[in-house]
Parts: structure tokens; C-alpha cells; sequence
């Protein structure tokens, strides 16, 4: 069996090749099947056709009936090969038996009838969802194709069954590293591969209730065991997700494109995809993807910024003094005055029961039945009559639109940009300089950042949805000259009329939700996430040694809160196979000086390559960048990770630019450390580790994820100002 960790060029390009020609079969044959059906179509409707205009005969509405239905099935049926021409196989089995069997997204026969593509709903399909390395279910292979329309781009393939040495299948991408430990000699690695297969499998088939928690350190395959969950659980219980739908979290766009290559069949209706930055986009309307600064990463994550998203909402949109503070109307000439101690009641008891934008009309009651108490008894008046004289003045309208106006989410998150403003209601949670950094991150920035998105959706959970203004006064009648054909009636607009339920909940819910890069997930990010989940099954993946919230106590508290006491379980992948061996000594080391107690995984696979810790002169930075890479470009066939610190990863592109590495730049990506996360490279080049720790919120965790990317090669690149060695490296004395 073929099983180089990295195939060659020549050899992807073949089997891009064979895969390449049967979806040409497929297509073709979809072609005459659309064909057939339009001539079906057109036969149809050429069918027990009639020059009778004044009857139907009985035997010509018989044949009208068919004909229709006819012409129906055929309209179905071109329906559905229009609408699944994209991405139409995106799967295939290669069994024990010699069967091939690709998926997709609906069935399709040649004309002896024999399957091109078996429909993924079929029980034939069920392998591609339900095989694992412990139970392959006849299945030695498992292929994933990434398709481009009718091209096929990309495949991803699983080694199910390492114990069918009679074939000779090519296993390109991750299944490759197990089936080069598979065939590793010796009952040691052997065991190795039955205990990564037994916890991966044990993992994927627990049981969906409650909360099933995955954990491992880097190359232990988390991310593959909760992608074929999802897939697995979809399959298993399909009406219930399908119906309720599934959320899949990552932490970046690019994370979630590797993801799509793993679930490729669940469809839009049944998973959802979305980087932790575009959660809130069913209440926002839009996505972030811009990171704070590690300062302000901690301040907008932490649970200390509900209180003070609390006082914004309570604050005056314009600054009051005593006076405006209070509430006065003149009834019959005499003035009835609401203290804004009154006011203030009347508010805490209407948001008890509503949310702000819901809380209007009970806040004008409340104020109402105030005043009415004030009246006093000589002035004779109804009760009607005094709350029509009451509303009507302009004093109480402009009070009202001032005390109790319908906010937005971004209308209120924007007032923290006036630093008087925030210092006086974070003066008790914040400290000054806490405070100033927040308020100014409002001024410079021109968009949002990805951990705002988690405080505009909880201004959106305090505020609720904004209610729209009915228009006053609809018209009955159309104007003069009016281009419409039709009459409008009053019960037509306001049957038009959207009604906002005031208890309804502007967010999307789902079945089940799994977030992977758990760790990195902020307090305030997982109340975002859990009003998504509120009765959601979950599957959630991390580890705490690559975290990059430093706070794991509050994190900790918050996830306990989201579990309550629904039923749990935790899963830990104890075998690192991605990772050299070398490699991963040196990484552990470094960890290990803030977190002396990690869940490490044990690595198994050796290379025999050390890392090569270099360093260089401020001066001297970017030839050695440039000399370096071109030795890596050199040494490995696939991808090289350039891993820099936010602040240089500008420069880094330009100097690449520059160089004769542009010839280069598909195989070369330039990422920063968060970025980088879930992600891996044939070779990894790290650039000022220092600088790494001191940007990032994680500090030396994140630097841990940096050097456990690679699958091959490791380089590091000290910048200092004398060309020694960096201030992490004597750590590993």
C-alpha cells in the first residue's frame, strides 16, 4: 500500500486524474438525463391536446389530468438535476471487496443501469458516514473530493482498514501519516495505531445527549474526530439535526474551509459554518474579522464588561441635567411632576418582564398610571380623557423619546468611543487605563473586531429586537393616476404589517453545536455561543495549553455554567502522529515553563530532523528571512508556514514580494500565530519568538502553537538587536 505522508506531485496529479475522468462520466451522463427529461417535458405537453372550445369531453379531461402530471414529473425531475449540478460527487469508498462506490448529492446510472453515483441518503452511502478505523464497515479507503463545479480540485483521504495489504491505494493527506504508522514494523507501533483508532472511534459514536468534550494537544487529530462526529451524528439521527440544524464554530475563515472539505454533503439546510467572527451574523447583519490587540483582547472577552454594557443601556443617549431627569405635564393648570426616582422604578420593574426595545408601551403605561396617582381630586376628569391630554403634549413625547428611545446594538456600542463617557461607568470594573484603551479602540478603529461581535450580540440579548414604526394613517385609496391594477384594503396592509413578538429571539437556534479551538473561546464568546445552543446537544474541542485567553479560571466557570448538569463527557486523544518527534520535544519544553502540568500527547513519529533555532541582527532580518526560506523551498515538496507576530506580518509580505520567492508564493502562506491555529505545513518558519509571546493574549501558549504546526521541519528565527539568542530559548537550558 502507498502511504508516503506527502505523495508527490506526479502521483496527486494522477489520482486527480482517475478521479477527474469519472466525474466527467457523471457529467455526461447527467447531460443526456436532462435532455431526456426536457424532451419527456416537451412530449407532454404535446399530449391529448384539443380544438374543442365550448366542452371537455370526459376521456379529454382524462388525458388533460395526465398530461399535467406528466409535464410535472418531468419539471421535477429537471428541477432537480438543475439544482445539483454543482458539487455533484464529493465522496468515495474503495471496499475490501474491490467495489468502488463514489457519493453524492443524488443518484445517477449509465444505461446498463449500473450506479455512477450513489445518493448519499441511500443505505449503500452509509459507510461514508458511519465507517471508522475501528468498525471500517468493509471500507479500506475513504475518499473526500473537493469540486470546483465539474472539476475536481482536491482529495482527502481516511485509511479505514490498515489490514488489507492485497491493494495498492494511494492515501493522500492526513489518512497517509496513519497509514505510514500502520505499516511501521513492530507490535509497539502497531498497538499505537489500535490505541489513536480506539479513542477516535470511541469519540465519534458517543451518544448526542448532553455534552461530549474532546481533548488532546496538538496532532492528535481532534479536529478530523469532530468533523466525522458531525457527520456520523447527522447520519445516525438525521431527522433530529436536519430539522434543528447544526453549528460547526472554527476560529478563522480559513479554518472553515478546511472544514468544508471534511462535512461536504450535509448541505446549507442542516450545517452551518462559521467562524467565530461571523456568529452573530443572523442578529448583526455582518462579520468581523479584525483581532484586538492581546490588552484589549482581555478587556471586551472578559465577563467584566456585562455590568458595564448594562450601564450603557440604562444611560441617557444625551447628557440630562436635573430637569430634563424628570418627568412634567400641565393638566387643567396643574403641573404633575415624576421624580426621576419614580422614573427609575417605573424602568427597573418594566425591564423585569421586557426587553428595552419590547419595553415601550409598558414603560408609557407605567409613566401613565404615575402621573394619574399625582392628579388631584378637585380636577374631575376620566381616565381616557387625562391620558389623551397627557400624551398629546409635546413635552411628554420628547421626554419619551429620550428616556426610553428603540436602540441598535451598534448605536449603543459606539457611545464607549467618548472616554468620559466609559470612565464614568467603568470607574468600579475597569482600571484607568483599562478604561482608556477600551474607549479609544472605538475612535481608531474603522470596523469592528471579533470580539465586539460577542458584546454587540449581548446588547442585541438586553435590548432585543428594534421595533418597526407602523405607518399612521394607510391609504384607502389609490392616488390619481396611480400605476397599480389593484385595490388596496385596509386588512391588506395590515396583513403586510410585520409583527415583532416582543419574547421572540433575534438569533438562530440549533440541534447541535460544535466548537473546536475551544480554549481560545472568550467568557463572553460562549454566552454568545450558548443563546445558539440554549437546548442544543454539543460537541466542543480544545486544549488548554494552546489557549490564548489567559483567564482559564473564568473560562472555566463560565463553561461549568453552560453545562449545568446536563450529562457530560470527556474524551482525550493521547497520541500526537502529525508532529516529529523532535519537534515536539522542543515545543513541550517551551509549554511546559507557564503550564508545568499540560496534558502533553506523546509523539511518535521520528524524522531524525532537529529544529534549527537561528538568530540575526535587526539589520540583517530579512536576508536571513529570504535565505532560510529558500533552503526550506528547498527540503520539502508541500506547504511552508510562515508564522510571524501580528505587527510584522506586513513587512514580512513585502520582503517576500520583493524576492525571488514569488515564484514561490502558492506553497508559501504568512500567517500570524492565532491565525495559524488549526492549521498545519510540511515546514514551519517562526520569526522572532519573543515578539510572539509579547503580542499574543496567550503569551508562550500561543508561541506552543506556532512550533507544533509543522509536519516535517521547524526553523526559528531570533530578531535582536545583537544577533543573540532570543529571551525564550533560555528557557530550555
Amino acid at each position: 500500500m502507498t502511504a508516503d505522508p506527502t505523495p508527490d506531485s506526479a502521483v496527486i496529479e494522477r489520482e486527480l486524474a482517475v478521479e477527474q475522468a469519472h466525474i466527467d462520466a457523471v457529467y455526461a451522463r447527467l447531460e443526456e438525463a436532462t435532455r431526456s427529461a426536457e424532451q419527456v417535458a416537451t412530449e407532454g405537453r404535446s399530449l391529448f391536446q384539443t380544438d374543442r372550445s365550448s366542452f371537455v369531453r370526459e376521456e379529454d379531461g382524462t388525458g388533460l389530468f395526465e398530461r399535467d402530471v406528466f409535464a410535472f414529473q418531468a419539471a421535477k425531475r429537471l428541477a432537480v438535476l438543475d439544482a445539483e449540478h454543482e458539487g455533484l460527487v464529493f465522496g468515495r469508498l474503495d471496499r475490501t471487496d474491490g467495489e468502488i462506490r463514489y457519493i453524492g448529492r443524488i443518484g445517477v446510472r449509465d444505461e446498463d443501469y449500473e450506479p455512477l453515483v450513489i445518493d448519499w441518503r441511500a443505505r449503500a452511502a452509509e459507510p461514508f458516514y458511519r465507517a471508522t478505523p475501528t468498525e471500517p464497515m468493509e471500507v479500506v479507503r475513504r475518499r473526500v473530493l473537493r469540486c470546483r463545479g465539474d472539476k475536481v480540485i482536491g482529495i482527502e483521504d481516511d485509511l479505514l482498514d490498515s489490514t488489507s495489504t492485497d491493494t495498492d491505494l494511494v492515501i493522500v493527506g492526513e489518512g497517509a501519516l496513519m497509514a505510514a504508522l500502520s505499516r511501521a514494523r513492530g507490535p509497539q507501533m502497531r498497538d499505537i495505531v489500535a490505541t489513536i483508532q480506539s479513542e477516535q472511534d470511541e469519540a465519534i459514536r458517543a451518544p448526542y445527549q448532553g455534552f461530549t468534550i474532546i481533548s488532546g494537544g496538538p496532532g492528535t487529530g481532534k479536529t478530523v474526530v469532530a468533523l466525522h462526529r458531525a457527520a456520523y451524528l447527522l447520519y445516525s439521527h438525521r431527522r433530529r439535526f436536519e430539522n434543528g440544524g447544526v453549528l460547526v464554530v472554527g476560529p478563522s475563515r480559513v479554518f472553515m474551509n478546511y472544514i468544508e472539505r471534511v462535512l461536504p454533503s450535509l448541505g446549507e439546510d442542516s450545517v452551518t459554518l462559521r467562524a467565530i467572527g461571523s456568529v452573530a451574523s443572523d442578529v448583526l447583519g455582518f462579520r468581523a474579522e479584525r483581532v484586538d490587540s492581546a490588552a484589549l483582547h482581555v478587556i471586551k472577552g472578559s465577563t467584566r464588561m456585562l455590568p458595564l454594557l448594562r450601564r450603557l443601556v440604562n444611560e441617557p443617549l444625551v447628557a440630562q441635567s436635573a430637569d430634563q431627569a424628570r418627568l412634567r405635564v400641565v393638566i387643567k393648570g396643574e403641573v404633575l411632576t415624576l421624580s426621576a426616582d419614580r422614573l427609575a422604578s417605573i424602568r427597573e420593574n418594566v425591564l423585569r418582564h421586557h426587553k428595552l426595545n419590547q419595553g415601550r408601551g409598558a414603560a408609557e403605561q407605567g409613566a401613565l398610571a404615575a402621573l394619574w396617582e399625582l392628579k388631584p381630586d378637585e380636577i374631575e376628569i376620566e381616565r381616557d380623557e387625562f391620558d389623551d391630554l397627557v400624551t398629546d403634549q409635546a413635552a411628554y413625547r420628547m421626554f419619551m423619546q429620550s428616556w426610553w428611545p428603540s436602540l441598535s446594538p451598534v448605536q449603543v456600542l459606539v457611545r464607549l468611543g467618548d472616554a468620559r463617557l466609559t470612565a464614568r461607568l467603568a470607574h468600579d470594573i475597569l482600571s484607568r487605563e483599562e478604561a482608556e484603551r477600551l474607549a479609544a479602540s472605538y475612535v481608531e478603529a474603522a470596523d469592528w473586531s471579533v470580539a465586539d461581535v460577542a458584546l454587540l450580540d449581548e446588547l442585541g440579548a438586553i435590548l432585543g429586537p428594534v421595533v418597526e414604526e407602523a405607518e399612521a394613517d394607510p391609504l384607502l385609496f389609490l392616488a390619481d393616476g396611480a400605476d397599480v391594477a389593484e385595490v388596496v384594503t385596509t386588512a391588506d396592509r395590515a396583513a403586510q404589517r410585520r409583527e415583532v413578538d416582543p419574547f421572540a429571539d433575534a438569533h438562530e437556534t440549533f440541534a447541535h453545536v460544535l466548537v473546536d479551538e475551544a480554549q481560545d473561546i472568550t467568557p463572553m464568546q460562549w454566552r454568545m455561543l450558548r443563546r445558539r445552543g440554549a437546548q442544543a446537544s454539543w460537541t466542543i474541542v480544545g486544549d488548554p495549553a494552546q489557549s490564548s485567553w489567559p483567564d482559564q479560571e473564568e473560562s472555566g466557570r463560565v463553561l461549568n455554567d453552560l453545562i449545568g448538569r446536563a450529562p457530560h463527557r470527556n474524551f482525550r486523544m493521547s497520541t500526537n502522529y502529525r508532529s516529529p518527534a523532535e519537534v515536539f520535544e522542543l515545543a513541550a519544553k517551551v509549554v511546559q515553563t507557564v503550564a508545568p502540568h499540560a496534558d502533553l500527547p506523546r509523539a511518535v513519529r521520528h524524522t531524525d530532523i532537529e529544529p534549527r533555532l537561528l538568530a540575526t541582527t535587526l539589520l540583517d532580518q530579512d536576508g536571513a528571512l529570504v535565505d532560510e526560506l529558500r533552503v526550506l523551498v528547498g527540503q520539502v515538496e508541500g506547504t511552508i508556514g510562515v508564522i510571524a507576530p501580528p505587527s510584522r506580518i506586513g513587512h514580512v509580505n513585502r520582503v517576500l514580494n520583493r524576492s525571488a520567492l514569488t515564484e514561490h508564493a502558492d506553497r508559501i502562506s504568512v500567517v500570524t500565530p492565532l491565525e495559524s491555529k488549526g492549521l498545519e505545513y510540511d515546514a514551519v518558519f517562526v520569526l522572532s519568538p519573543d515578539e510572539i509571546v509579547a503580542e499574543s493574549p496567550g503569551g508562550v501558549r500561543v508561541l506552543y502553537v506556532a512550533l507544533t504546526r509543522p509536519t516535517q521541519r521547524l526553523v526559528t528565527l531570533d530578531v535582536t538587536s545583537d544577533g543573540r539568542a532570543g529571551e525564550w530559548r533560555g528557557t530550555l537550558d
